[in-house]
């Protein structure tokens, strides 16, 4: 038999080949599976303030959705080019809110490839490991980041000295950013470090001249 017959019978094979119905119920139920418990992680992991639930369904289907792109690429040969084509052409554009949803979105893919090729124990194994990492991350202590501190008077002239004390008092760390002024208005921009945030801008909002306090932290912004 020549090289060339040989190639086309490995095409022909690979273009009638596939799963048994009872190996594909086995992967659409452990890609199921799989999908079930990466949302419920999610669900816990996911800060409340980024956690969307319809993102969350996404990521447990996205599992099936691939498991069955790859049954389907496995069983022929054109049905895989067609995919390859069609996927190739597809563009998303939601924005991203929180960076740790593509972990689970690749996470998602991932488990989907793996259940779809029939590597259930690699799949199990994923998902404990990344289980595992999750909350040993979880846990580990993060350092707080600088604090902006806008503040506005209504005096171009104002006297910044009483200003400063009292946020020496509070703040471990303040250096000045920035300073302008307009229409009769000074507003200075006063980088700082503190934990205690609320006594400071009870006590800055005491002073007269000042008419404005914006507090601006990583995960939010507080007005008085």
């Amino acid at each position: 038999m020549k090289a060339g017959d040989i190639i086309k019978n490995k095409v022909y094979e690979s273009m009638i080949g596939g799963w048994s119905l009872s190996e594909t119920i086995l992967i659409f139920f452990a890609a199921c599976l799989i999908g079930l418990y990466i949302f419920a992680v999610y669900k816990l992991v996911s800060k409340a303030a980024f956690y969307s639930r319809d993102l969350n369904i996404t990521i447990a289907g996205l599992v099936i959705i691939v498991a069955a792109i790859m049954i389907a690429m496995q069983s022929s040969l054109i049905v895989s080019l067609g995919m390859v084509g069609a996927l190739s052409i597809v563009r998303f554009r939601n924005a991203v809110k929180n960076p740790v949803d593509l972990l689970f979105l690749f996470w998602a893919v991932s488990a989907g490839i793996i259940c779809g090729v029939g590597l259930y124990i690699l799949a199990v194994i994923l998902c404990i490991v990344m289980t595992i990492m999750l909350t040993i991350l979880e846990w580990v202590p993060t350092s707080r980041a600088n604090a902006l501190l806008v503040l506005c008077s209504c005096k171009e002239d104002m006297n910044w000295d009483e200003v400063k004390k009292v946020i020496g008092r509070y703040c471990r760390y303040c250096k000045e950013k920035s300073r302008s002024i307009r229409n009769g208005e000074t507003e200075i921009i006063i980088e700082i470090r503190t934990s205690k945030e609320g006594e400071l801008l009870k006590e800055i909002k005491n002073i007269k001249e000042i008419q404005k306090v914006n507090f601006l932290v990583h995960d939010g912004e507080y007005r008085i």
